[in-house]
């Protein structure tokens, strides 16, 4: 099962490829054990906390998991691009792809963390400006 050095064709990219498959296995890994852990979370805190306690705890876990795994995830489809075949057309998909991503990623920073990731974070307890509502409204 081993492979020997000279088999790891390195001239032939297999390493990167091999490489960029790994991170994907991973990634797909972490958004699942993400799901599991969330509902455990979810669970317990449904039992301290109430049902809206629960699901909120379940959002927040979920979008944690689902935010490395986006990232491991462009980190794998880079790796492929730039090492395998860096055609204008698949660099081009690869350009869509990081664009789509980075907007989900986006979109679960500001479910878990309340503003854009450009924004300035609020003061802890300030729920008003969390939700878009603040004092000048």
């Amino acid at each position: 099962m081993w492979m020997l050095a000279s088999e790891l064709e390195v001239g032939g990219w297999a390493i990167a490829e091999d490489l960029s498959e790994w991170i994907e296995i991973v990634a797909v890994a972490v958004i699942a054990i993400s799901v599991v852990i969330a509902f455990a979370i979810g669970i317990r805190t449904f039992g301290r906390g109430g049902a809206a306690a629960g699901v909120e705890a379940v959002k927040q876990q979920i979008s944690r998991g689902l935010l490395l795994g986006l990232d491991l995830l462009i980190a794998a489809d880079v790796i492929r691009t730039v090492t395998l075949e860096p055609t204008l057309e698949n660099v081009t998909a690869l350009g869509v792809l990081v664009v789509v991503r980075t907007f989900l990623a986006w979109s679960l920073i500001v479910e878990l963390e309340g503003h854009w990731p450009w924004a300035a974070r609020a003061p802890a307890g300030d729920t008003a400006t969390r939700h878009g509502n603040s004092a000048d409204d």
